[in-house]
């Protein structure tokens, strides 16, 4: 019997950690945005995919070589966990070839929750930090 125990709690133990590394490897658990270069002649930005781990937005900065965020000219709501083709509205004329900053913002700190308040530089509805980096991808608009 005691054998038996022992053997259904390594099973138990291999199983869970194979699921553990299936998630992660699936992205699952990490912050992360994933975009490709994509036409904006539709007026809107999309994500391929984004993972966080609390409500928040998917916000559009325009940025260049240096990498910095500049101006918003776009966002859209994003819940905990992954979701999907997440498409931010464009607020501001994007041109083929101007590179765009795909980041996860927070829902906290503003003063309403569901309504978009950060400006640049603001603490309210500001950008998540995993390890001091920002949750980003960058993309160029085709």
């Amino acid at each position: 019997m005691n054998k038996q125990l022992k053997t259904t709690a390594l099973m138990a133990a291999l199983v869970s950690g194979a699921m553990a590394t299936g998630m992660a490897q699936a992205g699952h658990g990490e912050d992360k945005v994933w975009a490709e270069d994509q036409s904006v002649a539709d007026g809107t930005v999309t994500a391929d995919k984004v993972n966080t781990g609390a409500n928040g937005w998917l916000v559009v900065h325009r940025t260049d070589e240096a990498m910095k965020p500049g101006p918003v000219v776009g966002h859209a709501p994003i819940k905990k966990g992954m979701t999907e083709d997440v498409a931010a509205i464009l607020t501001e004329e994007v041109a083929s070839g101007d590179m765009l900053m795909l980041m996860v913002h927070s829902e906290e700190g503003g003063m309403k929750t569901g309504v978009f308040e950060y400006t640049l530089g603001a603490k309210e509805d500001g950008p998540i930090k995993k390890d001091g980096k920002l949750v980003m991808s960058t993309i160029t608009a085709k």
